[in-house]
């Protein structure tokens, strides 16, 4: 039986990383870090009583901020597969807690892979590494021919998140040459889900959108609608960082749709999910989105009104406007081919969400939490 470390696990994609490596008969250990309140969400389904004989998975406390904390559970698992999720990966956040990200995303990589040549695994142990489309910085003249960004294209990362995840990309790549470790960089274009954290753009549209039809909130806000992303779905990028790690040789790889979408056509897209057409005004800070018709009579809202407004305190010191990935290498030379386009990829999270806001809904109006199921 194959044995796998996620640091993350909590997280969207190691949530996810976690049910599929499961799913192909691997012991999974996860890194969790401690906190006051629960944070297992999305990875309860998965775990029962860790005295139970068939238990798979297994939790450790840890933080990638702790050397000694990281070589001990490596040494106790001994893993076959290493994959580095964790990270503080809110760009915006990045810009107010510089250091804190550095310490994380950049050196947390080296104390990995640093334990794992200590303990003696570099021949044993795979490691995959979390990179970020953020390393390009969406300068236009970086691109490859075809418009893209692909493997060779140069980084210019444009915010203290990008800078801590480029460290993290050439230190692993460094290890990969200097001791021959089967060490690799996934370089992941924006990946979204029903689990994706609550402050993150796409999972903000989706949440106010449900919770607008469901008249539960007025009115949200954003910044730069006209911000253009390459966004896929996470269980396809999970899935590719599994098939990554199978390769014959070590390589970097870009994990992409490479297809671009803007976030205004993002909230487009969320409303009409729920039957409403939105009207957009103004240009730039001053742009806002009415109602322009509700088609679907359980979401019904006043026509004209306003549900968007752009909010300059969310724009990034360092703009990136476009990011869009070539995922040729990927789709050639190992066959992944994404399985959710951007249509889906809305649909799983508005129907979630609008499953989430009617039972907060419920809950609001005096109900009792006894039941799972919302329609």
């Amino acid at each position: 039986m194959k044995v796998a470390l996620i640091s993350g696990i909590t997280g969207q994609d190691g949530s996810y990383l976690a049910e599929l490596l499961l799913e192909k008969g691997y012991e999974v250990h996860g890194i969790k870090r401690r906190a006051s309140s629960l944070n297992t969400d999305r990875i309860d389904h998965l775990y029962q009583d860790p005295h139970h004989p068939n238990q798979k998975l297994k939790l450790h406390y840890g933080d990638l901020t702790d050397s000694m904390n990281l070589t001990r559970i490596i040494e106790e698992c001994r893993p076959d597969e290493i994959y580095n999720l964790g990270a503080m990966s809110h760009v915006k956040v990045s810009f107010d807690t510089p250091e804190y990200v550095g310490n994380v995303d950049g050196l947390g990589t080296l104390r990995i892979l640093e334990a794992v040549r200590l303990l003696g695994l570099e021949k044993k142990t795979r490691i995959y590494q979390a990179s970020t489309s953020e390393l390009y910085g969406g300068i236009p003249e970086n691109k490859n021919d075809n418009g893209f960004y692909d493997e060779n294209s140069p980084f210019y990362p444009r915010s203290p998140y990008g800078v801590a995840k480029i460290y993290a990309f050439w230190i692993t790549k460094n290890y990969r040459e200097a001791y021959n470790m089967f060490a690799c960089n996934g370089i992941l274009f924006n990946h979204e889900s029903p689990r994706r954290g609550e402050t993150f753009v796409t999972r903000k549209i989706t949440r106010a959108t449900a919770r607008i039809a469901l008249g539960l909130q007025e009115k949200f806000y954003l910044g730069n609608l006209e911000a253009k992303r390459d966004w896929g779905h996470a269980k396809d990028y999970v899935r590719m960082m599994w098939m990554i790690l199978q390769a014959e040789q070590p390589e970097d790889w870009v994990i992409a749709t490479g297809k671009t979408t803007t976030v205004r056509e993002f909230v487009r897209m969320s409303f009409a999910e729920v039957g409403i057409e939105l009207e957009f005004k103004g240009l730039g800070i001053n742009e806002k989105a009415y109602i322009k018709s509700c088609n679907n009579l359980e979401y019904q809202l006043e026509l004209g009104k306003e549900i968007l407004t752009v909010d300059p305190k969310y724009f990034r010191p360092t703009e990136v406007d476009l990011l869009i990935g070539d995922p040729t290498k990927a789709n050639t030379n190992l066959g992944w081919i994404p399985e959710h386009d951007l249509a889906s990829l809305v649909n799983d999270m508005m129907s979630s969400d609008i499953k989430l806001m009617k039972k907060h809904q419920y809950l609001k109006n005096g109900g009792y939490d006894t039941i799972n199921h919302f329609e």
